[in-house]
């Protein structure tokens, strides 16, 4: 079960959302606006935001202004909104980013290059730690080959059916870095299998973000954000999402609200503030992302 204290309410269907700059309008947002909470949004690049509803907490990646140096950072909502980032709890000794809960919020999966038996690896590798008793993170594993590959991993998210996409460099694919899925069958063993050439290109395919009722997928490629649909078990040609997304080929870090109607990602703004966090909803505002004030009203 969800728990909200007060503050950071779901703020369901007719109630505005909180942290954007300016009021949202009533009506769909055909263009993403701009999700930026004080505490989060700085100088430095902001991405891969991921919510954990159980313990009000929001995950991200902050990094330098030229995406490099990527660490996986927790704001708590307190009282006040949006507290001061520290490092999440489970944070190693390399390089993290791509943080994803799963929907019943026992899970959370990330990439690392942290050390493993005394050695350090140069490869992001996928990770994943499981809820405690007692609401915490325990101790992240590593997934086993062949999941992991010397080659890079990157953003691993389960969908419904219980496949695991991520990205990856290894070979046997259609291009640089392909869309990969892992399916771990009952005796513990993993297979793994390409996503095919109706998602991947000669080209770079980075992350896949499966809908919540796996019906569509969202690709980010070398020039931004694709979507395909799944129809009768496969996946349609993707298509590149229009330009109330895509504005420069840098979007990133695509996150879903639970209903599958909004859109939390990242683009490098090549300003001031670097990468920040953008919402699109096609269909209107429908109170998400949480908010968290003490009051429950949307910031201003």
């Amino acid at each position: 079960m969800n728990v909200f204290p007060r503050g950071f309410a779901p703020c369901l269907a007719g109630c505005a959302l909180a942290g954007l700059v300016g009021a949202m309008p009533t009506q769909a947002a055909t263009t993403a606006g701009h999700w930026a909470p004080p505490a989060i949004s700085t100088p430095l690049f902001e991405s891969h935001g991921a919510f954990d509803y159980a313990r009000s907490d929001f995950y991200f990646v902050r990094s330098s202004r030229e995406f490099r140096g990527w660490r996986i950072m927790v704001s708590h909502c307190g009282e006040g909104g949006w507290e001061t980032p520290v490092d999440a709890s489970f944070a190693g000794d390399g390089v993290e980013a791509d943080p994803f809960i799963t929907p019943d919020g026992k899970h959370l999966y990330f990439i690392s290059t942290r050390s493993t038996d005394g050695q350090h690896h140069k490869d992001l590798d996928i990770w994943r730690t499981d809820r405690q008793a007692d609401g915490k993170w325990g101790e992240p594993r590593r997934l086993p080959a062949p999941v992991n590959s010397r080659a890079q991993e990157w953003f691993p998210r389960p969908a419904a059916d219980g496949w695991l996409y991520f990205g990856s460099g290894r070979p046997g694919g259609f291009g640089k870095t392909d869309i990969w899925r892992a399916q771990q069958d009952a005796d513990g063993t993993w297979r793994i299998e390409n996503a095919g050439p109706a998602i991947n290109t000669a080209g770079d395919e980075y992350e896949p973000l499966p809908a919540p009722d796996g019906k569509r997928m969202i690709v980010m490629a070398s020039d931004g954000l694709y979507v395909t649909r799944l129809e009768s078990g496969r996946w349609t040609p993707k298509r590149k999402m229009g330009a109330g997304v895509n504005v420069n080929g840098t979007e990133i870090g695509a996150a879903f609200s639970p209903s599958g109607k909004s859109l939390l990602f990242a683009r490098d703004t090549k300003g001031p503030d670097s990468g920040e966090f953008f919402l699109w909803q096609p269909q209107g505002p429908e109170g998400w992302p949480p908010a968290c004030r003490d009051d429950g009203e949307p910031a201003r």
